[in-house]
C-alpha cells in the first residue's frame, strides 16, 4: 500500500543497507511497504503513543535494528504514516474515477478528494493530527511524494477553473484548512464518560461551571454530533463560491 522511499534526511543519510540477515521476521522478508502496513496497523489499534522502532519491530517478529533500512527512525516512521494515508487516498479516488487535472467538473472533483479524504482519516483517526503536525516539521520538498501528488492535483483543478496564481493560493490553503480543520473537529473527543446514557453526564456537563460557560453547556450535545460528509460539502461550497466570485469592479475615478 505504501510507495517509494523517500531520500534519506539527517544523521545517517550515507549508511549502506546494514544487516540484511536480520530482515527476515516471524512473516518472510521485511520490505518498506510491509513495515509502513504494519506501523499503521500497530497506530489504528494501539495510538501514536505506542509507536516505537523496538515495538514495531516486535510486531513483524525481528530486532528493531533491522528497521532501520526502511525507516531512518521514529520520525521517518511518522512520515511513512502520512504517505499511507495519502496513498490510501489515491486508491480511493482512482477506484472512485476521479479524473486528472483539467476535467471540467473541476468543482465535483474537489469535492471527491475531500469526501475521499474525511473517509480516509475517519478509517485511521488515530494518525490524522499527523497530517498536521509533520507539516510543521518537514519542508515541501521533503514530503512524501503521494502528499506532492495531492497538493499538485487540487492545484491544478483551481487553476483549471480559472483562477490566477494568487487566488489559487489562496484557494488551495482555504480548502486545506477547511478540510483538515473540519475532520479534526469531527474526531475530538467529547464523551466525558462512556459509561453514562444520559447526555449531559456523558459528556460531563456537571464539570463546566453554568455561570461562565452557559453557551456551551447547552451547544455541546449538538457539538457532539458529528456534521458528517453533508456538512463538509456544504461549507467547502461556501468557499469555492468565494474564491470563484467575479472580482468587483472598481469604483470610476
Amino acid at each position: 500500500m505504501v510507495g517509494e522511499q523517500p531520500k534519506a534526511r539527517g544523521k545517517g543519510a550515507g549508511a549502506g543497507p546494514a544487516r540484511r540477515a536480520a530482515d527476515r521476521g516471524r512473516y518472510g522478508r521485511l520490505s518498506r511497504e510491509r513495515v509502513l502496513a504494519s506501523a499503521l496497523d500497530l497506530v489504528d489499534r494501539d495510538g501514536l503513543s505506542a509507536l516505537s522502532m523496538r515495538r514495531l519491530g516486535a510486531e513483524l517478529g525481528v530486532e528493531a535494528m533491522a528497521l532501520y533500512r526502511y525507516a531512518e527512525g521514529k520520525d521517518a516512521l511518522l512520515d511513512g504514516l502520512v504517505e499511507a494515508l495519502y496513498l490510501e487516498l489515491e486508491e480511493r479516488l482512482a477506484a472512485g474515477g476521479e479524473g486528472g487535472a483539467g476535467e471540467s467538473d473541476w468543482r465535483g472533483t474537489l469535492h471527491r478528494i475531500a469526501r475521499a479524504t474525511y473517509d480516509v482519516c475517519l478509517a485511521h483517526p488515530q494518525v490524522v493530527p499527523l497530517l498536521t503536525t509533520r507539516m510543521l516539521v518537514v519542508p515541501l520538498a521533503q514530503r512524501p511524494l503521494a502528499v506532492l501528488r495531492d497538493h499538485e492535483r487540487v492545484l491544478d483543478l483551481l487553476r483549471g477553473a480559472g483562477l490566477d496564481e494568487a487566488r489559487t493560493a489562496d484557494a488551495f490553503r482555504a480548502f486545506t484548512a477547511w478540510l483538515l480543520g473540519y475532520v479534526s473537529a469531527e474526531l475530538r473527543l467529547m464523551v466525558d464518560n462512556a459509561e453514562e446514557s444520559e447526555p449531559a453526564f456523558r459528556l460531563g456537563l456537571h464539570r463546566m461551571p453554568a455561570h461562565e460557560l452557559p453557551t456551551l453547556r447547552e451547544t455541546a450535545p449538538a457539538l457532539a454530533r458529528r456534521g458528517g460528509p453533508e456538512a463538509l460539502a456544504a461549507g467547502l461550497d461556501a468557499l469555492l463560491d468565494r474564491f470563484t466570485r467575479p472580482e468587483p469592479l472598481a469604483p470610476p475615478t
